[in-house]
């Protein structure tokens, strides 16, 4: 007997088809549904990532609360504004993320990872005690320092606590740990200044005119002038990404009009800015905390930078007179 047009002989086989089709599948996704939580695949989880005393649990829901997505990308998910932020911490390390955070508004400095080079944590998480040894083991962080330490960024200054720095860097580290399987793939950058360079008709950069024959080099007149010589000292550990040269308020008080003025505290006392206080304030910064100001963000320059540069850059403090 054959199967015709609406014969009912052909129900059964087919009827038991679908139902053998029904039970492959279900037994094909009953094991890839097991096998994606085997842990032989060698996937991190982020309880067990920690920076510190701070847990990549901890950094998730800072991230989410601040909508870092809605800017950047995470295993290529999110937004494309910034840059995709899964192996960040792997690239460039704790030290320049804690100084980018801090003041994301400027691109770190040289001195101002050196700065963050003094917490422990960073100590213990990076196995460098000192900035050649952290750009070494980071050389990421080395080129961004390169090309574009101390210059401005598209990204706003965003209020994070120390421990809010700390908690989303515990979560970079758990992300740069993650498995991605080769996802987001990686971007192709060879070649890409001197491509930049024949787009602009500028293959190569126009030599710097030549300075006049009675004119003294830079240098040697910033080495007379301590308040020239603080200003390179305060662009060099990356102060102005925290503190504006006016009264406007960044991550830090303003400077403009700063000296001798006086300034509220967090405590309710009243001080007078003056040579004593703003040497204190470079030197141990959590010793007089400004009202309004968070506590702890400032590294402490006590061991960083030696008291004639300390004296420097009061004098050019003394400069930014009130307009």
């Amino acid at each position: 007997m054959s199967c015709g047009i609406g014969g009912s002989s052909c129900e059964t086989p087919r009827r038991r088809g679908a139902l053998v089709m029904l039970a492959a599948m279900t037994v094909i996704f009953v094991a890839l549904s097991v096998f994606s939580f085997m842990k032989s695949r060698g996937q991190t989880t982020p309880d067990t990532i920690t920076y510190g005393k701070y847990t990549a649990d901890e950094g998730k829901r800072v991230f989410q609360a601040y909508n870092c997505m809605g800017c950047h990308t995470m295993v290529g998910n999110g937004a494309y504004l910034g840059p995709d932020l899964t192996g960040e911490y792997k690239r460039v390390g704790p030290a320049w993320l804690a100084a980018f955070l801090a003041s994301a508004g400027g691109w770190p400095t040289t001195g101002a990872v050196r700065a963050q080079l003094l917490d422990p944590n960073q100590q213990a998480d990076t196995g460098a005690d000192s900035i050649d040894a952290y750009l070494k083991k980071f050389p990421d962080a080395a080129v961004q320092i390169e090309r574009r330490g101390g210059k401005t960024t598209m990204m706003p200054n965003l209020p994070f606590s120390k421990d809010e720095i700390g908690q989303l860097i515990a979560y970079l580290k758990y992300t740069s740990a993650m498995n991605t399987e080769g996802w987001p793939p990686k971007v192709e950058v060879e070649g890409l200044d001197h491509r930049l360079q024949l787009a602009h008709g500028a293959a190569a950069a126009p030599a710097a005119p030549a300075a006049p024959a009675g004119a003294a080099p830079e240098p040697a007149r910033a080495a007379l002038d301590p308040a020239m010589q603080g200003a390179q000292l305060v662009k060099d550990n990356g102060c102005i990404a925290c503190h504006a040269t006016d009264e406007k308020r960044l991550v830090g008080p303003g400077w403009g009009g700063l000296y001798n003025s006086k300034v509220h505290l967090a405590d309710g006392s009243t001080v007078t800015a003056d040579d004593a206080y703003l040497r204190e304030s470079i030197l141990k910064p959590n010793a007089k905390i400004v009202a309004g100001y968070p506590a702890s963000v400032m590294p402490a320059y006590d061991s960083l930078l030696k008291e004639d540069q300390v004296n420097a850059i009061v004098a050019y403090l003394h400069t930014l007179e009130k307009q």
